[in-house]
């Protein structure tokens, strides 16, 4: 288990050895429970004494620590070789909100939200941003507010993931790979990869696929003049890193509306119906910094390697 976390630490991320680190987890559980069942007598002595009360203190400490990550912790999880613990940081601040996500030292992206006059600092809007494939397929969740009602502030999104979610149950069920399953079910077009690294950190700039930054916002309890609630809106963004630029803006694309009859979410133009909806997000700005293109896509490929 040692020897897991260490690698998986210092070196860059490989789903072989978070798997291994995570069985050792398991089996090292089982060690446990084992040692207690054997030895409950002479346990049951060692908790009456102040020092299991110390111990079980310090470790409640510990992991306290470990979840929220204050910047001491953060600063040493971005020495990590595996940049998985420092992926993506969110920071609310007096200009807005802004959002980074950095997969690989020669990919950083930041999404830089700057906030309108309907937006309440004292209670936040819930907000997604997700990547999505040029067949409007969701490919991964960069980040989504934590909270209970998100699902249903952010239908589409919402929506989406659960298509996402769905496809990964239909692959366990028929022990296929997610592309295939995704493939059998919708017939998904080239531009139908469900991996991410297909997308920002692809093997080389020919194989390089389109993909599109997505962000649904919706500010609670904002009636317009003509509803009770105004709906989410959703902005877009399209990213081509065969023709890349450094700075893009976000548009509006729409308000999700469900179509019944199929059961399905599909973005409407917006109409004279959203208001203060529209002062919400001021812009958004995305930023994507990149090392030289062949540097980056030699590294990228001797990561997958």
């Amino acid at each position: 288990m040692a020897s897991s976390g260490i690698y998986a630490f210092s070196q860059p991320f490989s789903i072989e050895i978070i798997g291994l680190h995570a069985l050792s987890g398991f089996l090292f559980i089982g060690v446990v429970v084992g040692h207690i069942l054997n030895n409950i007598v002479p346990l049951k002595k060692y908790f009456k004494h102040g020092t299991a009360l110390a111990v079980s203190l310090a470790v409640a400490l510990f992991t306290a620590l470990f979840y929220y990550q204050p910047a001491p912790i953060k600063a040493v999880l971005g020495l990590s070789g595996n940049l998985g613990p420092a992926l993506d940081m969110f920071e609310l601040n007096e200009k807005g909100l802004s959002y980074q996500y950095s997969p690989d030292p020669g990919y950083k992206l930041l999404l830089d939200v700057r906030t309108g006059p309907s937006y309440d600092p004292q209670n936040p809007p819930h907000l997604a941003i997700w990547l999505e494939n040029q067949s409007l397929y969701h490919i991964k969740t960069l980040f989504s507010s934590d909270h209970n009602k998100s699902r249903e502030e952010l239908p589409y999104w919402a929506f989406k993931v659960g298509g996402w979610e769905k496809a990964i149950k239909d692959a366990e069920e028929k022990q296929l790979s997610l592309d295939e399953s995704i493939d059998a079910i919708s017939e998904a077009t080239a531009n139908g990869s469900f991996d991410p690294s297909d997308y920002i950190l692809p093997k080389d700039q020919n194989s390089s696929m389109p993909y599109r930054v997505m962000l649904e916002i919706n500010q609670p309890n904002d009636p317009s003049s003509q509803l009770d609630d105004q709906p989410s809106l959703v902005y877009e963004v399209e990213v081509d890193n065969f023709d890349p630029r450094t700075f893009q803006l976000l548009e509006l694309v729409g308000y999700p509306s469900l179509d019944q009859e199929k059961d399905e979410w599909y973005l409407s133009y917006v109409d004279q119906s959203i208001e203060s909806a529209f002062e919400i997000v001021d812009s958004a700005l995305l930023q994507i910094e990149r090392e030289n293109e062949n540097s980056f896509f030699q590294n990228a490929k001797t990561q997958e390697d």
